[in-house]
C-alpha cells in the first residue's frame, strides 16, 4: 500500500523505508500497473534529462526496491525493453 499524502509505503503491515528514488520508482511503477515502462523513460523521469547519473543506477534502484518491499516478483523485468509492476 502506497499513501501519496504520507509518502508511507506499508508492505504486509509494516511501514518500509525508502529513499526520495526508490519512493519515486515505485510510485511511477504502480501508477502505470500491469505496463511495461521503457528503462529510458523511467530513467528520465526518475533523474531527468540532464541527470549526471549513469543509467545503471535504474537496475540498482529496482533491485534495493525489490529486496526492501520483500515481493520481487512485483516488479518484473521486461528484457531488452524495462520494468513492468504487477
Amino acid at each position: 500500500r502506497l499513501d501519496k499524502n504520507s509518502r508511507n509505503v506499508v508492505v504486509d503491515g509494516k511501514t518500509v523505508d525508502l529513499t526520495a528514488k526508490e519512493y519515486e520508482l515505485l510510485l511511477l511503477l504502480m501508477e502505470n500497473k500491469g505496463k511495461t515502462l521503457k528503462k529510458e523513460y523511467i530513467f528520465n523521469k526518475i533523474w531527468g534529462f540532464d541527470s549526471f547519473s549513469e543509467p545503471q543506477t535504474l537496475t540498482v534502484h529496482v533491485k534495493w526496491l525489490r529486496q526492501k518491499l520483500g515481493k520481487p516478483d512485483r516488479i518484473q523485468t521486461v528484457w531488452g525493453v524495462g520494468y513492468r509492476f504487477e
